[in-house]
């Protein structure tokens, strides 16, 4: 009997200094976390898709609470809104955003880019990149197998069964740019919605020479350097074989577009254009 009596009373002490150890490390090394974190953490979407540059959710409203000022910072999924309720919560202003939109660089159709061999492989876009240059004479364009449809979230980009080329659904993007992360052919580009949903971009990113680039596709960029001089915004810069439209310079005037000789620069959203020959009268009319 005095064994057990002792046996409990050891194991009781023992217990006993535990607890008392334990009880101090955890005041000791108590981490602290703001009860805001969790606030803003509840008014997130809890997509997790990446968009606003953080891994997941839980990551984004911690550096909001932790941060000085919200500018910068952005939930793709939740807008503009879901900002202003976050910025009430930490009592900081809401900076405004402009919004942005996944676009495709890439106009290869079936029409414009002709086969020249057929891909019997796995249907990955990542694997065909890492295997060879695709089924056409271009080696930059779209794959055309569909990893970007996969990577959404939204439902908000299709691969187009008559082009064979994603296609972007505007009113569902939330630009969280895991499209763009997962084209291994970097053909797909996060660019400002722009007013009235209008853009200008350069649908290519081939860099091979003109004429090499004219063979493989009939609407590739050839770098002749004609839209950079149309340009009076200086918006447009020449680099290997090929321009890029720069978004924060460009007033949307659209002159590139009417210069250049392969079609590549995409315009979205505008109203049709007037004939020539209804303009030219139309100034006459002014002038007289």
């Amino acid at each position: 009997m005095n064994l057990i009596l002792i046996a409990v009373v050891s194991l009781g002490a023992i217990a006993f200094v535990l607890a008392a150890i334990l009880y101090v490390a955890s005041r000791k090394f108590a981490v602290y976390e703001d009860p805001r974190i969790a606030r803003v953490a509840e008014l997130l979407p809890q997509a997790n898709c990446g968009g606003c540059g953080y891994p997941g959710c839980a990551g984004f409203a911690d550096a909001c609470v932790k941060a000085d000022t919200l500018d910068g910072k952005l939930c793709p999924v939740g807008g503009r809104d879901l900002m202003v309720q976050i910025a009430s919560i930490l009592g900081r202003d809401a900076v405004a955003a402009e919004p942005m939109l996944a676009v495709v660089r890439c106009n290869g159709s079936c029409v414009n880019r002709p086969r020249t061999n057929m891909y019997d492989g796995a249907a990955s876009c990542a694997i065909a990149a890492s295997l060879y240059g695709g089924e056409t004479g271009c080696s930059y364009g779209c794959l055309g197998c569909g990893d970007c449809v996969s990577a959404c979230l939204f439902d908000a980009i299709h691969i187009n069964p008559d082009t064979g080329l994603p296609e972007v659904i505007e009113d569902t993007c939330t630009a969280c740019g895991a499209c763009v992360k997962a084209c291994p052919k970097s053909i797909i580009e996060l660019r400002p919605k722009g007013k009235k949903s209008r853009r200008v971009y350069v649908s290519c990113v081939n860099k091979d020479k003109g004429a090499a680039t004219r063979k493989a596709c009939e609407v590739g960029c050839i770098g002749c350097g004609k839209c950079v001089k149309a340009c009076s915004f200086e918006a447009i810069a020449l680099g290997t074989n090929l321009v890029y439209i720069d978004f924060n310079k460009c007033k949307l005037c659209r002159k590139c577009v009417e210069v250049c000789p392969q079609h590549t620069i995409t315009e979205e959203n505008f109203p049709p254009r007037k004939p020539k020959d209804e303009v030219a009268a139309a100034a006459q009319a002014v002038e007289a």
